[in-house]
């Protein structure tokens, strides 16, 4: 069965992927209160935006220059839509009702012509003020031949009030000055609203996305450390860290920095639209008729942008990878003077990775100006269309004024979405990379219910066991034997013969294709898999240890007292080097353990297994890098170490393994000979061989 790989070089087939974004929103659930009263602050943020350009509509057209013209009360019924408007926002000043030209712009211009002429409008154009205000009062007073006035308010033709000096006319037009005072303040309490609720919708959202990452990352993380080795192993380090770093960091950037700002700007672009039909149809449809090559553009942009993301989520995953896996191998490349081609092949990817970025930026660098040369297209339009409204009295200056203000805020939002698409593309593909890793499940099963007798003795029993790496490709072919309880049993053979392999199997970081190995009569299979690997634990040939203490080390985060690790290093013979290291068992291990020997790394391996205390040890190689002193030197410690305990030893240096119980000979898969030192050596066989091989001498 074919074994799975992450695609670095997958198709680019989709842009907006309602499956990815399905899943991303689902790890929003915890945290649904704060998204929610995010949006509540984004709904109050983006209608106080809104009502910024309307607020300073009505302050021009009903304070500013509020003009009015007058009807005889006595001829409203002649015109329906005339008399509703009259009766909504008219006021009455003796027998007349005095209407402001922006309540008119209701009634077409065409028809406000034929009401001119028939009289029941005025032709010319009035002033009217509240006199409930001391110094219009004053003025109307001084005045009495220029006013008609009733108990509130007076009107006065715009010809006389222009005869009047400024300070009059100031005068005149407290009730104006005052509601632009108004207004002023209820601009400024509307911004302060945008600045409150643009704070409450950034924290709440950031909120909840460092939430989403961290939950993401641990879920990551969980998933991957679960993978089987046979996964681990044929993906390179880099590409899982960039998965777990770059790609999420992305994501977190998306629910940070672009939901809620994407968000608001759709409201505000919505909402300008139905703010511009509401104020004037006629300016809303010369607006809207000059969005298509915009939304074709943008459609474009998206397009060409997905792709170019994308390549360069590939080149950063590339690069990562081959950075970790060179640098983790500098040694080599060093000894062997590769460094002008690792240097030359590192440029070959680092190039790569430019042009992506480049080409991303190109697609942005073209979209934005043309982006801005539209909006000034759709800005001249609004102008010249409403200069000409505002000539014919269709539209007034207010709402001229507004509409300006409107397709900015428009084009605002349309830029600021161009910017944000670079992020929501990139979390796109990130997002994307990251469900893939998650998708792909290489385990081992870990479903065994049944547990191991207690207490346990380690009898092990292979019967019949095959196993392969890959398909067609035997490792071992039908291996049986029996490891009694309490007893050394040692596996030997040529490089290749499927020595580690069988220590593998018995902690199964791989199952066995057929057969089946048990521990105290129960197969491995059925056990839990935290309590096989609690009793079964090898000393691998290649020891890792952490950037911690060395106690740590021993540790690993298990319950175990200081007394029990100062005790199993005694056991092994490690305490004498570490209480030499400048803070003893408190020291901290450099990465790779670099600043202690690989001989001391083994024997601190012996000790994290002697204080784990397991009842089965299998040791790989345990001693294949550990010079002739020191071997000698554990040589008691190992044999402290087993006492009492069923044990695998798999080495190349037979001296390690003559005093083992039994000795088993692998060759090719499969068990050629089995015995102690004396009687394979009696055989002449192939133990004989290896044997001769290594003390021919």
């Amino acid at each position: 069965m074919a074994e799975p790989v992450l695609q670095e070089n997958e198709r680019i087939v989709t842009g907006y992927n309602p499956v990815v974004v399905r899943r991303l929103l689902a790890y929003l659930k915890p945290y649904r209160v704060a998204v929610i009263l995010a949006l509540f602050a984004l709904a109050f943020s983006t209608a106080a935006e809104l009502l910024l350009p309307v607020v300073l509509q009505r302050s021009v057209d009903r304070h500013l220059v509020a003009t009015a013209r007058r009807s005889p009360v006595d001829r409203l019924e002649e015109h329906e839509q005339l008399a509703q408007i009259a009766a909504r926002d008219g006021v009455r000043i003796g027998e007349f009702i005095y209407l402001l030209e922006v309540d008119l712009n209701d009634i077409a211009q065409l028809e406000q012509r034929r009401l001119r002429d028939r009289g029941v409008l005025s032709r010319r154009t009035f002033t009217v003020t509240r006199i409930d205000y001391p110094q219009a009062l004053e003025v109307v007073q001084r005045y009495p031949e220029r006013f008609e006035r009733s108990e509130t308010h007076a009107a006065i033709d715009e010809r006389q009030l222009q005869d009047l000096s400024g300070q009059t006319r100031a005068a005149l037009r407290a009730d104006d000055i005052a509601g632009v005072k108004r207004m002023s303040m209820l601009f400024l309490g509307l911004l302060m609203t945008v600045l409150i609720t643009a704070f409450l919708q950034v924290y709440l959202i950031a909120y909840a996305g460092q939430g989403v990452m961290k939950d993401m990352r641990l879920q990551l993380w969980d998933h991957t450390i679960h993978q089987s080795l046979s996964f681990l192993n044929t993906h390179a380090v880099g590409k899982l860290v960039t998965r777990l770093t770059n790609d999420v960091e992305t994501i977190n950037e998306l629910f940070t920095n672009t939901v809620v700002s994407l968000l608001k700007n759709l409201a505000v672009m919505t909402g300008v639209i139905v703010t511009m039909f509401l104020l004037s149809s006629r300016m809303a449809l010369v607006t809207v008729a000059t969005l298509p090559p915009v939304i074709i553009l943008t459609l474009l942009f998206r397009k060409r942008a997905r792709d170019a993301f994308r390549r360069v989520r590939q080149w950063v995953s590339k690069v990562n990878a081959y950075l970790a896996e060179h640098i983790a191998g500098m040694a080599v490349v060093q000894m062997f003077v590769r460094e002008a081609q690792v240097n030359h092949e590192f440029q070959q990817r680092n190039g790569k990775l430019m042009q992506a970025s480049l080409s991303e930026m190109y697609v942005f660098a073209v979209f934005r100006p043309i982006v801005d040369l539209l909006s000034s297209v759709s800005l001249a339009a609004i102008i010249y269309f409403g200069a000409r409204f505002l000539s014919l009295g269709v539209v007034s200056l207010g709402i001229l004024i507004a509409f300006i203000d409107l397709a900015k805020r428009f084009y605002q939002q349309l830029m600021d979405i161009s910017d944000r698409f670079v992020v929501l593309q990139s979390a796109m593909a990130g997002s994307e990379r990251v469900f893939e890793l998650l998708d792909v499940v290489d385990r081992v099963e870990d479903t065994g219910i049944t547990h191991l007798p207690h207490p346990l003795r380690g009898e092990l029993h292979f019967d019949s066991v095959s196993f392969s790496y890959r398909s067609g490709e035997s490792v071992l072919s039908d291996v049986s034997f029996h490891v009694p309880a309490g007893l050394t049993v040692a596996i030997v053979g040529y490089t290749g013969a499927g020595k580690t392999t069988i220590a593998n199997l018995v902690t199964r970081l791989w199952d066995v294709d057929s057969g089946s190995i048990r521990l105290d009569g129960v197969d491995i299979r059925d056990v839990p898999l935290h309590q096989l690997r609690s009793v079964v634990q090898p000393i691998q040939q290649d020891v890792f240890l952490f950037n911690d203490t060395v106690a740590e080390n021993i540790r690993l985060g298990a319950d175990i007292s200081d007394q029990r690790v100062l005790e199993a290093a005694r056991v092994v013979q490690a305490d004498h080097f570490i209480g030499s290291l400048p803070h003893g068992y408190q020291t901290v291990l450099d990465e790779g353990a670099a600043n202690i020997s690989t001989g001391q790394r083994q024997l601190i391996a012996f000790a994290r297994v002697l204080a784990h205390d397991p009842r089965v040890i299998i040791l790989d190689e345990a001693t294949a890098s550990v010079d002739t002193e020191t071997e000698m030197l554990i040589q008691s410690g190992i044999r402290k170490l087993l006492a009492g305990r069923t044990s695998l030893v798999i080495a190349h240096r037979l001296s390690t393994i003559k005093n083992a119980d039994r000795i088993l000979v692998l060759s090719a898969g499969e068990l050629a000979e089995a015995g102690t030192h004396e009687e394979l050596l009696a055989q002449r066989g192939l133990y004989y061989n290896l044997y001769r091989l290594q003390y021919q001498s």
